[in-house]
């Protein structure tokens, strides 16, 4: 099939669409079929040929794709905002239909715009797009402190949920300015606020924003046992943060995506690994009901967003919906080591990771009947002992 992608911008205005060049005009006027969202057939109607097909672009997006198969044997003229391969629908033609043919008239997207009228320099923004996706990738660039954050948006993560967002964590020291209705002389908007004024503010769709950051928050590597809040105050009640890091690094987390933490207590795990390693999806499971109040306390204090949390027994808990990990650590079991095992091997992915520490003589043989049982092996045991407490056993198993 073959398609031509036109960007345009929101401009109220036909000639300020960017449309008015001859080529675009011969293009628009040799064809029959078009495509695009409501809002952009608003924009283009006059535009059209007398006679014309027009495909809304809406979800669910097979039934659109199906239409489009039904015009094979013509060129459809698809209508998309600023810059189609800038999170935009030209991506999901290659990726629905790597054969297509695509012309592509791309116009400026609508972080450049707004960039534009800032006249801020933007060569090294990080871009996040919002628009029908989870927080992760705006809670990584926050924990990776990126300076300057392009986001796209979306009716549910407006100007104000995310200003909210980013205060619930501790990232007060970014700005916001807002950009609506870009390109769009009449109802264009910009506006530059603290994230406390952006909450309280209402926005025009479609809107994008950029975040500054004004004062780097600092980053530790190892964060002290005693910063965190501990369960019913007890300070030993914690993986230390040595041992704790020997942990991530027999983990291999840089190179893993889906990490589960079984048996959280504090969310000192958790939390150190999210902070080392912000791409990491986590999955973090306590049995205790107050495990549920110090995790939220403590990834707020250390400005973690994005950890899910699960309380509950983990041998009952519903698994399936959850991405199958590739590294696993395990800081409690409740006397049933061998079950958590089985269960964990029943999920985690095949080249996938387990780590467990230990400090007794009974829960590692446990660990060691365990990792026989699923037909694993141990690659490493590592011993460490700190200050006055018993040495701790770390062990290592893989597939």
């Amino acid at each position: 099939m073959r398609f031509v992608v036109i960007g345009i911008n929101d401009a109220a205005q036909q000639e300020e669409l960017g449309l008015r060049n001859e080529e675009l005009v011969r293009v628009i006027a040799s064809h029959r079929v078009f495509s695009g969202g409501v809002r952009h057939h608003e924009l283009v109607a006059a535009l059209l040929p007398a006679s014309y097909e027009w495909i809304d672009i809406k979800v669910p997006l097979d039934a659109v794709f199906a239409r489009y198969q039904e015009h094979q044997q013509e060129e459809i003229v698809v209508f998309a905002s600023g810059d189609p391969l800038f999170f935009g629908f030209a991506n999901t033609i290659r990726n629905r239909m790597p054969e297509a043919q695509i012309q592509l008239y791309p116009t400026f997207n609508s972080l450049q715009l707004l960039a534009h009228q800032l006249v801020m320099p933007y060569q090294g923004m990080r871009i996040v797009s919002l628009t029908g996706r989870p927080w992760h990738e705006l809670d990584r660039a926050l924990i990776e402190q990126a300076t300057q954050i392009g986001v796209l948006t979306d009716r549910v993560h407006t100007p104000a949920t995310i200003a909210v967002r980013l205060l619930a964590y501790g990232f007060d020291n970014y700005r916001m300015a807002i950009g609506e209705r870009l390109g769009n002389r009449t109802l264009q908007r910009i506006r530059q606020c603290t994230l406390e004024e952006a909450t309280k503010l209402d926005y025009e769709q479609p809107n994008c924003l950029i975040l500054t950051c004004e004062q780097p928050k600092p980053h530790l590597f190892g964060i002290p046992d005693k910063a965190f809040a501990h369960l019913d105050g007890r300070e030993k009640m914690i993986t230390k943060m040595p041992v704790r890091l020997l942990s991530l690094s027999l983990l291999d987390l840089r190179e893993r995506n889906h990490f589960w933490d079984i048996g959280f207590c504090t969310g000192s795990v958790s939390i150190e690994a999210k902070t080392q390693f912000p791409h990491l999806h986590i999955e973090a499971f306590e049995i205790r009901e107050a495990g549920r109040q110090l995790m939220e306390e403590n990834v707020r204090r250390f400005h973690t967003p994005g950890i899910e949390t699960h309380i509950g027994d983990f041998l009952q808990e519903d698994l399936s919906q959850l991405p199958a990990p590739d590294a696993v650590f395990i800081g409690g079991h409740g006397g049933k080591l061998i079950e958590i095992v089985e269960r964990i091997t029943q999920r985690i992915s095949p080249k996938g990771v387990i780590v467990f520490n230990s400090v007794s003589e009974a829960s590692q043989a446990l660990f060691r009947e365990a990792i026989q049982r699923v037909g694993w092996h141990i690659e490493t045991e590592s011993r460490m002992a700190l200050d006055d407490f018993n040495p701790i056993t770390l062990f290592k198993a893989i597939n």
